[in-house]
């Protein structure tokens, strides 16, 4: 496995979530090939026992983008083994992934998260002006919660109103900034400097004592105001990424625009957005024909 893992994090530049994940994903086949087959080493592995995994964690309640998620990470092991001739065959050539059915992503009206931002009073402390600045940056960019996170203060250009933000896989993007988070930004990089120690941190978002930002203060912040505006069950920043995509499409952005601006490596990821907007041009097709 130690070999693998090295090869995904270092050649394939896989994130630290997916490192994580599919480092368990190995132990756990490996904990049921033990307790089941009585099989300590991977690379004894058959197609049958893949599929009597992938029955057990159904059984379980193990959710199909889960499960397949393992399956990815088997298939890219022994892929990997077989490469580097430590197995003599590919136990995963006869193993498929499960069929999901496609969840449209969520995402909040216009209408309401245009009124958080404009005319929401936030608190005038550095933390009300954080708060704001992260729900207003991550609807404004598209970004996800690790590139806002991992975003240094010296990367935001405002002379140029664009922003440098480091993706999946370490690919740079550049992205334009609205002049209103502009205006957000400026207020709340004086208050920050005035406020905290800017020596502990060059990150944007910091804690009150200076240090650097962590998923849960995001997370925290976004369903905090989200709760006051919508009544969607998920919450989260990812929420606002999506919002992002579905409202350039929405006032018809173009599709390779959006995919670039979201950072997505292939156009079939960002057109999962489309069918938001399509059910949007149904709901007025059903409201306004008189045939509909």
């Amino acid at each position: 496995m130690e070999s693998f893992l090295k090869y995904i994090k270092y050649e394939k530049r896989y994130s630290i979530h997916t490192l994580t994940a599919y480092e368990n994903d190995l132990k756990q086949f490996k904990s049921f090939l033990a307790t089941e087959f009585e099989v300590d080493n991977l690379h004894e592995t058959m197609h049958t026992m893949v599929r009597s995994w992938i029955i057990f964690m159904m059984e379980e309640g193990i959710t199909t983008k889960s499960i397949n998620r393992k399956i990815a990470c088997l298939k890219s092991y022994f892929k990997h083994e077989l490469r580097e001739n430590k197995i003599s065959s590919n136990p995963m050539t006869r193993v498929v992934s499960l069929k999901s059915r496609k969840k449209l992503p969520e995402f909040i009206e216009e209408i309401p998260l245009s009124h958080l931002l404009d005319t929401f009073v936030f608190d005038n402390s550095f933390n009300g002006k954080r708060d704001k600045l992260i729900i207003e940056f991550l609807y404004s960019t598209g970004t996800r919660l690790s590139e806002l996170l991992n975003l240094n203060e010296k990367e935001i250009q405002f002379d140029t109103k664009t922003v440098k933000v480091l993706g999946k896989g370490n690919k740079e993007r550049i992205l334009p900034l609205p002049d209103n988070l502009i205006l957000t930004l400026k207020d709340y990089i004086s208050t920050k400097k005035n406020e905290c120690d800017c020596n502990i941190s060059n990150k944007l978002i910091v804690t009150d004592s200076g240090k650097d930002g962590y998923p849960e203060l995001i997370y925290r912040t976004v369903k905090k105001y989200l709760n006051n505006i919508t009544t969607i069950d998920t919450k989260s920043p990812h929420i606002l990424r999506h919002t992002f995509a579905t409202h350039l499409l929405n006032r018809g952005a173009d599709l390779n625009a959006v995919k670039e601006l979201l950072g997505h490596s292939s156009l079939a990821a960002t057109q999962v957005y489309t069918h938001n907007s399509i059910e949007k041009i149904k709901k007025a097709f059903e409201q306004a024909h008189p045939r509909a």
